[in-house]
């Protein structure tokens, strides 16, 4: 089994809870994503990382757990988006950092959070409302250039039966 985690998660706080989502639904066999909770009074938690590769799920969004500590079902969405980005394994080291310094600092500008897992994969939180025009065109000039792919990874729709 392959873990997925998030080294530094945007609602990293004392008290965070963390379950995981068998990825195994969206088509990657053998890996779980380890995703940062909230507990909330009620037995809920709510997403406190920005997924990686969990589809259906957002900052913010509430989840219920099962016993075994697996995401079973979306409660409430946030109305949060996940825009996600990859740059091909092929990008030359150089390019690839040129690439991905442009991208943090619209990021920065835009007021966005965001996490990274590894130089060439970010996952971008988009919360309701907001259109990073700016974000979009440079991250457009990437996949236009064939140096990397993009795609919105939520927005509606359960995490699927996203464990045991």
């Amino acid at each position: 089994m392959k873990f997925i985690v998030h080294d530094d998660p945007v609602g990293r706080s004392a008290s965070n809870y963390m379950a995981r989502v068998d990825l195994a639904s969206f088509g990657l066999d053998g890996q779980v994503e380890q995703l940062w909770l909230e507990a909330i009074a009620d037995g809920t938690y709510k997403v406190a990382c920005i997924p990686f590769f969990t589809y259906g799920l957002a900052l913010g969004d509430t989840v219920l757990l099962t016993d075994s500590n697996y995401v079973s079902e979306l409660v409430r969405t946030s109305g949060h988006r996940v825009l996600r980005m990859m740059f091909v394994p092929e990008l030359p080291v150089g390019d690839l950092e040129q690439a991905a310094d442009r991208i943090r600092v619209e990021i920065s500008l835009a007021g966005l959070l965001s996490e990274w897992n590894g130089e060439r994969f970010v996952a971008v939180d988009i919360p309701p409302n907001i259109e990073p025009s700016s974000l979009f065109a440079v991250m457009e000039s990437s996949v236009n250039a064939g140096d990397a792919f993009w795609e919105w990874a939520s927005g509606s729709g359960p995490a699927s039966n996203a464990g045991e």
